[in-house]
């Protein structure tokens, strides 16, 4: 495996990193492809844990998660080509050549929801209940996956000398063949490491908005906001970024823009509107109970208890009365008896006087 040295002059760090992780015969796999996968498998993992304590059905994130995943990584592929069709006009064969890189998150987000909104319509879900449970994960894939660009040396900035600028072999040839104005020797901001802590920092924002917001789609907007107010300016930063044909106008850096000033005024107004979360609907959790058998046998048996339990403890109260009644009754006799007594002592006391 080729190393690229990877140095950070202000910070005195110097780093041997490889694009590839290790060989199968001939097959190369690559880091941005293992960190990609991990970054998914926590995002489902989480997302399946936190389901049953958030009281969503565990079948519908699995369902989430079949649909978001391919049409993510289409939406992806098809927002990185489109802006760069140029490229790829020349030779069709490149669309599919995903190895070469090429993935966008943008289009990822905007396809799997596309492919969420259809299902939800289908199934008649509510997709900004669906949307704001899920959400929450995409940032925390996000900060993993960054450190792919990393391992590539790709995803960068201009020139900078504050001292955790990074510079590397790969650095200054990509300086030197496409920034012909900035200096290929100078260190650059490593803005995939901006990225990645920006998104972590909106996970964790993001799961105490999901706890305590009761508004509808509020927490995908919290996203929206937050990432494109961080990305806007990040990838005003990039020296790697897709422009909309024939202008100087950053594609995602103007997307970023809308998403956030459109995010902030749909956080306004359903608050306004006082526009609350719906739930999911009852058949959903019904199927999820009926379809687990251990569960709903385990369930069956402790109605049962508690019906037994509670049949029993009637049947004590109701004796319990029974007894009491029966006492005082009993009371109430010996009472009349010995008032009857009385007065027949006193009659016969008059009487005899």
């Amino acid at each position: 495996m080729n190393y690229t040295e990877v140095k950070f002059p202000g910070l005195g760090i110097d780093i041997n990193v490889s694009p590839v992780a290790f060989r199968i015969g001939a097959f190369e796999v690559y880091w941005y492809g293992i960190l990609i996968a991990a970054a998914m498998l926590l995002a489902i993992f989480l997302a399946v844990k936190d389901s049953k304590k958030l009281k969503v059905p565990t079948s519908l994130v699995y369902d989430f998660i079949l649909v978001a995943i391919p049409c993510g990584v289409i939406g992806a592929r098809l927002y990185f080509v489109i802006f760069n069709w140029a490229y790829y006009s020349e030779d069709f064969s490149r669309i599919i050549d995903t190895r070469s890189g090429g993935l966008a998150i943008y289009g990822g987000i905007i396809g799997a929801a596309i492919g969420l909104y259809i299902m939800c319509k289908i199934r008649k879900i509510s997709f900004t209940a669906l949307i704001d449970f899920a959400l929450v994960y995409v940032p925390l894939a996000q900060a993993i996956g960054r450190w792919g660009n990393f391992f590539n040396q790709e995803a960068f900035g201009t020139t900078t000398n504050l001292p955790w600028g990074m510079t590397s072999s790969t650095v200054s040839a990509y300086l030197s063949s496409h920034c012909p104005t900035l200096d290929p020797s100078a260190p650059v901001h490593p803005t995939f490491l901006y990225e990645s802590i920006a998104d972590l920092i909106l996970f964790i924002v993001l799961v105490i908005v999901r706890k305590r917001s009761k508004f509808a789609f509020e927490t995908a907007c919290v996203y929206f906001a937050g990432y494109g107010f961080a990305r806007f300016f990040i990838e005003g930063l990039r020296t790697d970024s897709l422009y909309i044909p024939g202008t100087s106008l950053r594609v995602s850096q103007l997307l970023s823009l809308v998403l956030c000033l459109a995010a902030i005024c749909y956080i306004i107004y359903i608050h306004a509107k006082r526009i609350r979360r719906r739930k999911f609907p009852a058949r959903l959790y019904a199927a999820e109970e009926a379809s687990s058998g251990k569960g709903s046998g385990k369930a069956a048996k402790k109605e049962e208890a508690a019906e037994e339990s509670s049949v029993a403890k009637a049947e004590d109260a109701a004796e319990e009365a029974a007894v009491e009644a029966a006492e005082e009754k009993a009371e109430d006799k010996a009472e009349e008896t010995a008032e009857e007594a009385e007065t027949d002592k006193e009659d016969k006391d008059e009487a005899s006087e």
